[in-house]
């Protein structure tokens, strides 16, 4: 019921409504400039760095927080103050007009900021509340809500935008996307409650000394870092994980900007496809979880990454409407599946701990990382290119390389047998 809740923030807020009003208010087209705090920077290149920041911002703290919750065993009110700065930055983007860009820019910043820190809680839980049996089948139903959620609402708003006359709305004013950003305000915080209201309040309290509870987040780091180290299988895994994530993040941050800026794609094109991708991306995480359940979890991974590679080839080419309907069902396809196999493939990797937090606080650190990485490199190539058809097929090279480390997995001598068993749901952990 979590996805239910926070998926509206990453359909209406970072893929559909948000990065094409930003756009429609910042200025069109390739080159378009604003001035940030007196600096003059490329619209869409602001964009991609304020996901970098907020992100390298959760990079850091996060094992900070993460320690804090270990200590008093409260990961979920950490989970619960994230989701209020998250939604309450949402709907501050109400007050977004383009003539005040640092206002829209700090509020989105602070509504990444929020949904990631919540997110680095919420993963922890998975190992908790599922046996390592039922992963595969909650991550991919989890995701499978929350694309359906985002449905829900997104359409609600694209009723709002598109037919804003029977609202009694002009074509010219803005006042029907900022309402899209209080409504995530809103079903955000109120659907969250029911997540807040059945998980458990303390789980596995650990007490350490109180002198080590601003540094132990970051030892425990280490100690997590050093613990994958001693296995091949989960440190090639996490390596390629690293180069899939930069990938992955970077086109659902920037897939519909590249609709807008650079095909000039009305809205009436864009929402309807964006929204086409979410119902396309409840089959897919359906569909890759009955496919790890058949060939395994890394060998379905492999074709979901196998399908990234051409996809942002297919989109480097694309010039019109019908090549981005055409890459954005693939999209749809891939990218629910790829998340929530990640997801579940790590926790079936991990050791019999009850330290859970620790463990994925290392899996957000590189995920959060990898999107600092993966948008930041996504607006330099365009700030010095002029083009963001350069910047998806840098993304390409991400995939590819992700590709070469899972194929890493199967090399002959490396533990195989106890790995494949761990990969397909038959052995929940393995001693590292």
């Amino acid at each position: 019921m979590y996805d239910w809740a926070n998926s509206v923030y990453q359909l209406t807020i970072t893929t559909a409504i948000f990065p094409l009003y930003f756009n429609s208010v910042t200025g069109t087209g390739e080159g378009s400039a604003v001035s940030f705090f007196g600096a003059e920077v490329t619209n869409t290149v602001l964009y991609s760095w304020t996901i970098s920041a907020a992100f390298i911002i959760l990079a850091i703290g996060s094992p900070f927080f993460s320690s804090i919750a270990d200590y008093t065993g409260r990961r979920k009110a950490f989970m619960r103050a994230f989701t209020w700065i998250g939604a309450l930055s949402c709907g501050m983007l109400f007050f977004f007009t383009g003539r005040n860009i640092e206002l829209g820019i700090i509020a989105f910043g602070l509504g990444t900021l929020g949904y990631g820190g919540s997110i680095v809680f919420y993963n922890s839980f998975l190992p908790v509340i599922a046996e390592p049996k039922d992963q595969d089948r909650i991550s991919a139903r989890g995701y499978s809500m929350g694309y359906l959620g985002g449905v829900v609402l997104l359409l609600f708003n694209l009723l709002l935008i598109m037919k804003h006359d029977l609202f009694g709305f002009s074509h010219e004013s803005s006042l029907p996307a900022r309402i899209s950003f209080l409504s995530v305000f809103l079903w955000w915080i109120g659907f969250s409650q029911i997540t807040f209201a059945r998980l458990p309040k303390y789980t596995f309290q650990k007490r350490i000394h109180k002198a080590n509870v601003l540094t132990n987040g970051y030892k425990e780091l280490r100690m997590v870092f050093n613990q994958v180290r001693k296995s091949y299988h989960l440190t090639v895994y996490l390596t390629g994980f690293f180069f899939m994530m930069m990938g992955l993040l970077s086109v659902m941050f920037m897939a519909s900007l590249y609709g807008k800026k650079l095909l000039a794609l009305d809205d009436e094109v864009l929402i309807p496809t964006l929204l086409l991708i979410q119902l396309v991306g409840m089959f897919g995480a359906w569909l890759f979880a009955r496919l790890s359940s058949w060939i395994g979890n890394i060998k379905a991974l492999l074709i979901s990454i196998g399908g990234w590679v051409l996809i942002c080839v297919g989109a480097y080419f694309i010039t019109g409407s019908i090549g981005f309907i055409t890459v954005a069902f693939f999209v749809g396809i891939v990218m629910g599946g790829t998340q929530s196999l990640a997801r579940s493939t790590y926790s079936k990797l991990l050791p019999e701990t009850t330290d859970h937090t620790s463990f994925f606080s290392f899996y957000d650190v590189l995920e959060k990382l990898a999107t600092v990485i993966g948008m930041f490199s996504f607006g330099i190539i365009e700030q010095v290119t002029g083009s963001m058809r350069y910047s998806v097929l840098s993304i390409a090279v991400f995939f590819i390389t992700g590709l070469i480390f899972m194929l890493m997995l199967f090399r002959k001598g490396s533990g195989e047998k106890m790995f494949k068993a761990n990969i397909t749901g038959l052995q929940a952990s393995h001693s590292m």
